[in-house]
């Protein structure tokens, strides 16, 4: 080979390392997206897609026939695998039927025992405490900048959070840290980035199970539900779900406003109205909706405008961000002026969910409490970050927190120290997401074999008796089971 052929060959192959995280992280989740496409096969009904249109999605997502959550689905085999232990009473995952309303009638109660304003003081409360640790463990007490992770930095916030909202008494530190390990085991293999550890699960089942054997909380929990049971109850709905979800969220919202410093230069200036940061808030669940897909299966069918009908059995397949984008002008840009005329307000707009069918419970609060917790850590801090946003967040959020004590440049000109260390982030974020997206397309692919192998879902509707919304027999039989226990 000639010395040109050789540089050449040097330099294209510079080129090609050089342009690694501009397109094989997307390539990987694009083969991701397929070999999950493949697990439900061709049952699977896109919303909005051909046989769904946008304009029908809302009516068909709210229809009484679409009301089938598990049973019937073979995505249920996966999430049943991802959510455990105690999928099968999942508020998310029961059939429709009397378990699922004393359920999701008990979540409403235990949320509903909390005013507003108590919302506000115990996420307040919850939030300046971790705030002063983050202080108290580097050491320095409001004047150092930190580099965090945000949805690390939030999930103690939560957990002590939900913890307080179910059993009315603050929350121990050795239980935060259960709830927090049992969260972030959860998200982390929901998003691929690693695998199940059952151990750190169990672990929060046990300390449940003990604490409701000893010490129940002030709201009955399901009467329909055995005691083994009650323990997964709240631990799927609060101390996984809640947990993850409002950590989500507020991981979304913080690094939206380090990454669009007009947006945030605006609320610390104290110049806006009130409800500019709702405004903030619903952008951010707008441009970065907290589900991907939800699906549902079919009780029976479904009448279509102008098309045949959707037959019963069918898996629904209802996806939340390509919905959203659907009803918004300049769907990319970030913009939270475009909430304060109902001219501009996206008409798809459906962040927790269809009133109609299991709509998230916390929907009443969520803007407060997630308001109630960004106003806190603005008081404190600045957001910089220059990591890349998406909506499955793999990276937690880097960002720096920089105090308001920090008067070491002039306005609108970084330190060289801080200006290195955002280039430095930069450049690890998009590098990272090479290795990482690798891991997710391995473990994914594990994940997804798996939990076809161990038939989760399947294997308990095998069981039943025959009854399509309650399955009676395996649940007489677990109950006696959990009760000699």
């Amino acid at each position: 080979m000639s010395r040109l052929a050789r540089a050449a060959t040097g330099a294209a192959a510079v080129a090609l390392t050089a342009s690694l995280p501009h397109w094989l992280p997307r390539l990987v989740i694009d083969l991701r997206v397929r070999l999950f496409a493949q697990v439900n096969g061709e049952e699977g009904i896109p919303a909005p897609g051909r046989e769904v249109p946008v304009e029908e999605f809302k009516r068909v997502y709210g229809h009484p026939a679409a009301n089938g959550r598990s049973r019937g689905a073979a995505l249920s085999d996966l999430f049943w695998y991802w959510l455990s232990p105690g999928p099968e009473v999942h508020q998310e995952h029961l059939e429709p039927g009397p378990r699922y309303d004393e359920v999701a009638r008990t979540t409403r109660q235990i949320l509903a025992g909390l005013s507003r304003e108590r919302w506000s003081e115990l996420v307040g409360r919850c939030t300046r405490r971790v705030l002063d640790e983050l202080d108290q463990d580097t050491g320095g007490y409001g004047t150092r900048e930190h580099r965090v992770r945000l949805r690390d930095l939030m999930m103690p916030v939560w957990a002590e959070v939900y913890y307080e909202v179910v059993f009315r008494e603050p929350c121990p530190r050795h239980v935060r840290d259960l709830i927090v390990g049992n969260a972030d085991d959860v998200v982390s293999a929901l998003k691929c980035t690693s695998l199940r550890h059952m151990d750190r699960r169990n672990r929060l089942t046990a300390y449940l199970r003990e604490r409701l054997a000893s010490d129940p909380p002030p709201v009955p929990l399901p009467s329909l539900l055995s005691r083994r049971e009650q323990a997964y109850y709240l631990q799927g709905t609060f101390f996984n779900t809640a947990v993850v979800q409002t950590s989500e969220a507020m991981a979304h919202l913080l690094l939206a406003l380090a990454t669009h410093q007009s947006v945030q230069d605006r609320l610390l200036s104290g110049e806006e109205d009130a409800d500019y940061l709702d405004h903030v808030i619903n952008e951010t669940l707008q441009h970065f909706p907290l589900f991907g897909v939800a699906h549902r299966i079919t009780t029976g069918e479904i009448p279509l405008a102008d098309r045949p009908p959707i037959p019963t059995g069918s898996v629904l397949l209802f996806n939340y961000p390509e919905y959203q984008q659907s009803g918004a002008t300049g769907p990319q840009r970030f913009d939270p002026g475009r909430w304060l005329s109902a001219d501009t307000r996206p008409s798809a707009f459906i962040p927790f969910g269809v009133t109609a069918n299991r709509p998230c419970p916390a929907r009443g609060f969520a803007v407060l409490t997630m308001r109630v917790a960004a106003e806190e850590i603005l008081r404190r801090f600045r957001l910089e970050s220059t990591a890349e946003h998406t909506r499955s967040l793999p990276s937690r959020g880097p960002c720096l927190l920089i105090p308001h004590t920090d008067r070491s440049a002039p306005a609108g000109r970084r330190p060289a120290g801080r200006a290195a260390r955002l280039t430095g982030m930069r450049l690890g974020d998009r590098w990272a997401a090479i290795p990482r997206s690798l891991t997710q397309l391995v473990l994914g692919g594990y994940m997804v074999w798996d939990a076809r192998r161990q038939g989760l879902c399947r294997n308990y509707f095998a069981t039943a008796s025959g009854d399509t919304t309650e399955p009676a027999l395996a649940v007489s039989l677990r109950r006696t089971r959990d009760e000699s226990h």
